[in-house]
């Protein structure tokens, strides 16, 4: 292993404080290319690593060599091993739409939950609070009974510390108090575990893994398709999932275009009709 290897791999570790198997990784792909080329890999220039690259096909697995490299490159130049940085771009990859569950689907499943328990409603609870809000499960799970203010949801503890006001779904409220109102503990937090203590996002998944076979993340997926499905504005839908970037947003709009395409495919006589 050369100096430099040596020194990016330190870096990483003590300033970056990234973990042991995330440095693992920077360090397989690096020795790799390496080795591939037969050069040092401060020698390298684009050609030699493309080169060295140029038997995998997939292209998420290739981009996660590459970035390695850049990584490794930016570090030399910036440390004065290099008299010039390289960046070598990345492949461009297809979208990949969003995972996300009908109304239907959704409703289905909480048929299937046992109310009797105050365990059940609070799974029912979650569930539907989840869909009604498209809050990140992070912020659901931080939330405390005065982030609730009449029919809004206060969320206080959001990513990037922006807060935000979402409207909850009466529904979804009702089936809040039910479960409160059944809990047996005080409660700090508002999604408690079975000993009255804060729910954890291990936990939080198995609910919704029970029940509906998806992560929790998937209900906020559902939330956004819901509302673009349903022609909402798409800078509303930004503010509601509390987006910093619209383009993030934009995602959803082609699960609407696939939405309108069904639509067409469906009723349309010349979707159907050959001349």
């Amino acid at each position: 292993m050369s100096n430099e290897l040596e020194a990016f791999l330190e870096y990483l570790r003590i300033s970056k404080a990234l973990s042991a198997k995330s440095i693992q990784a920077y360090e397989t792909d690096l020795l790799q290319i390496e080795a591939l080329s037969k050069k040092a890999l401060i020698a390298l220039d684009t050609f030699d690593v493309f080169q060295a690259l140029s038997t995998y096909k997939n292209k998420r697995t290739l981009n996660r060599k590459l970035s390695s490299v850049n990584s490794f490159f930016d570090f030399c130049y910036k440390k004065e091993f290099m008299n010039e940085t390289t960046k070598i771009h990345l492949s461009k990859l297809p979208k990949k739409l969003p995972q996300f569950l009908s109304f239907e689907q959704i409703q289905n499943a909480l048929a299937l939950i046992d109310k009797t328990t105050w365990i059940g409603l609070r799974d029912y609870a979650l569930i539907l609070f989840l869909y009604a809000t498209g809050a990140r499960i992070s912020e659901c799970l931080a939330l405390r009974a005065e982030d609730i203010e009449e029919e809004w949801l206060h969320i206080r503890h959001a990513k990037g510390e922006k807060e935000r006001l979402v409207p909850v779904a009466p529904v979804a409220l009702d089936a809040l108090k039910l479960y409160i109102n059944a809990a047996p503990f005080e409660r700090e937090f508002l999604w408690m575990n079975y000993q009255g203590t804060q729910l954890s996002r291990i936990s939080a998944y198995k609910i919704t893994q029970k029940y509906l076979g998806v992560s929790p993340h998937i209900l906020r997926h559902s939330y956004a398709t819901a509302l673009i499905v349903g022609g909402a504005d798409l800078r509303v839908v930004q503010e509601l999932l509390g987006h910093a970037s619209l383009i993030t947003t934009q995602i959803y709009t082609h699960i609407q275009k696939q939405d309108l395409k069904d639509t067409v495919d469906v009723y349309h006589p010349m979707a159907k009709e050959q001349f």
